[in-house]
């Protein structure tokens, strides 16, 4: 009778530490390279990755926003041109929010200042810190992990790491935000704001046959517009962290009612699966990779209610 009772304990000891196994399991780990002092919406996805329990964020990284209105006009967006160090106020403004968070223990590495190559083409690297710890990171990882990197902006900085190291090749998962897709046409364009900054980096990545690389083109992120009334009603500036995001559209872009959430959609569609459609298409004609996967669809009305659902959290 004693061994009977003693082998039903041991049954339920197993069964209780199999329920209670999971909840050890690794988070999968991400590194997010941000333009952050951009455009508002940067602010938005950070803050929404920052806040989520499932995954390990590793690194934030900041990139450059360097491109030809900055040598020709006053302004741009909210800043002047002159003097307009785009990759520091991208270190600045990641500082202040992982600071705001109470999360500067973060790795938050400067990354290039401007894209690889030369103007006419080229894949010399922008060697910096941000490409040197993303090496580090994907190269310490076990075997059978991977290290996710979301890129909000020119992919110069994850672009230079491979190029400085292709041991990361295979250890790595890249999601970004960029380039143009018609599902229709089935066409590709480049005319697009952030492979505009870093076209060599982009035309590099797409050459990598072997690169695990999602891409959400902008047609995919467009219907997730925040309404700006809605989003000073909805933000509470007794809290900093959503001050910040709303000082940040109040100072940006005051006059705008809406504003397409461009970055959010892409940590938001990666965040949540269940809300976004992917689909594999043929690469670009131009380059070597052979097909791409692309973020085809998302339900705007789901990841909004999501954000906001986060933010208080």
């Amino acid at each position: 009778m004693k061994k009977k009772k003693g082998v039903i304990g041991s049954l339920i000891l197993a069964m209780l530490l199999l329920s209670v196994l999971p909840s050890f399991a690794q988070k999968q780990k991400v590194w997010l390279d941000s333009d952050t002092g951009n455009e508002m919406d940067d602010l938005y996805a950070i803050v929404r990755l920052l806040k989520d329990p499932s995954v390990d964020v590793v690194g934030l990284s900041s990139a450059h926003f360097n491109n030809p209105d900055l040598l020709v006009f006053e302004k741009w967006n909210a800043y002047d041109t002159k003097d307009l160090n785009t990759l520091e106020d991208s270190q600045r403004l990641n500082e202040l929010i992982l600071e705001t968070m109470n999360l500067s223990k973060i790795p938050h590495p400067k990354g290039g200042d401007r894209q690889i190559g030369r103007a006419w083409g080229g894949t010399e690297p922008r060697d910096s810190p941000a490409a040197r710890q993303i090496i580090e990171i994907a190269k310490s990882l076990p075997d059978g992990e991977k290290l996710d990197i979301l890129t909000l902006g020119a992919l110069t900085n994850i672009a230079s790491a491979i190029i400085i190291d292709p041991e990361i090749l295979l250890k790595i998962r890249v999601f970004s935000l960029g380039a143009k897709y018609n599902q229709q046409s089935r066409a590709w364009s480049k005319n697009e704001f952030n492979i505009r900054n870093d076209l060599n980096a982009f035309d590099y990545m797409l050459d990598l046959q072997d690169l695990d690389f999602t891409v959400m083109p902008l047609e995919t992120a467009l219907p997730l517009k925040f309404d700006r009334e809605e989003t000073y009603e909805k933000t509470d500036d007794s809290i900093p962290i959503e001050k910040i995001l709303a000082d940040r559209w109040r100072e940006q872009n005051p006059q705008d009612k809406t504003r397409v959430m461009w970055d959010l959609a892409l940590v938001q569609a990666y965040l949540l699966p269940q809300h976004s459609k992917m689909m594999r298409v043929n690469s670009p004609p131009e380059n070597k990779s052979f097909t791409v996967n692309i973020f085809s669809e998302i339900d705007k009305d789901a990841l909004m209610e999501d954000f906001w659902t986060y933010l208080r959290k």
